[in-house]
């Protein structure tokens, strides 16, 4: 397989990852009513914007929206880190700023006791990451 198509299946990946995330997050708060603590809109904030970015990119086949991409990603994975921190170490926890009306502390889900909603936003936004580090490397090797 060369490296056009590899890219383009990479970028069509990161989008459904995107989109996944996307549509979960707003399952939680739509369907199941479970209100965002002030972290999780910030994840939010990076996250949504990627379904649209690389959605594009996904059509387009433009590999260079890696670029852009990443600083959002990465962002994201930080809050999340840290939101995931936040909730599962108790010195993290207690130390950590008022969150608003919704504690950050809270979890509303606690699967096999440690998947929690910013754990599955943390996957989402590592995955794209990676991806977008593979683009980045294939567009290189493309000589672009």
């Amino acid at each position: 397989m060369d490296h056009s198509k590899k890219i383009e299946n990479l970028l069509l990946t990161a989008s459904v990852v995107a989109l996944v995330a996307a549509l979960g997050s707003l399952y939680f708060s739509e369907i199941l009513l479970y209100i965002p603590c002030e972290l999780c809109w910030y994840q939010r904030i990076l996250m949504y914007p990627l379904v649209i970015i690389l959605g594009i990119a996904a059509v387009k086949k433009d590999a260079g929206i890696a670029t852009y991409v990443l600083p959002l990603s990465i962002i994201g994975g930080a809050i999340s880190s840290y939101h995931y921190l936040v909730q599962k170490v108790d010195f993290i926890g207690e130390n950590s700023v008022s969150c608003g009306v919704v504690p950050c502390t809270g979890q509303y889900i606690n699967w096999l006791g440690f998947i929690t909603i910013p754990f599955l936003a943390l996957i989402g936004f590592t995955l794209i990451t990676i991806i977008l580090f593979f683009v980045r490397k294939l567009n290189v090797k493309e000589g672009k």
